[in-house]
């Protein structure tokens, strides 16, 4: 039975969720950007959003700043730990209350979006990444591997 993938399998799959995630979150804080700051904060007011202005800096930063460690697989636990706490935030202010579907403003593209921040910096970024050149490798990496009973001796 198959219980997870092969490891150089699973290194592509990593890369290919950081650089799908990566260009979500870049391409939505580019959005941010070219609608200006001012606007920005502007609108997260509107929603209800506390001190608007402070989160929209931290939502830019991290969709920018993350989706790039991301797409490098660079200190890729605190980039996912970073942009789940972005998602929970929009997913509470912005969408909680308009259902599941994006359509019709509901929290399944927030939604997703943390819950593979989350699954990033828990499994790590693979070997595929900064990261390994750096030495922090993945999760899967930093276990130890099983060890065996001793025989019992008489």
């Amino acid at each position: 039975m198959l219980r997870s993938l092969p490891r150089p399998l699973a290194d592509i799959v990593l890369l290919v969720a950081r650089l799908a995630l990566a260009a979500v979150l870049i391409s939505h804080g580019l959005q941010k950007v070219s609608n200006g700051f001012g606007a920005t904060a502007s609108g997260f007011a509107g929603m209800g959003i506390p001190f608007a202005e402070g989160a929209a800096a931290f939502t830019i930063a991290v969709e920018l700043g993350g989706g790039l460690l991301l797409a490098l697989g660079a200190f890729t636990a605190l980039a996912g730990i970073l942009v789940a706490v972005a998602m929970a935030g929009a997913l509470f202010f912005a969408h909680a209350g308009s259902g599941v579907f994006a359509a019709d403003g509901g929290w399944e593209l927030v939604g997703m979006i943390g819950a593979i921040g989350l699954v990033l910096a828990a499994v790590g970024a693979g070997r595929l990444s900064v990261d390994r050149l750096l030495g922090r490798g993945s999760a899967r990496s930093r276990r130890r591997p099983a060890r065996r009973p001793r025989a019992a001796t008489a």
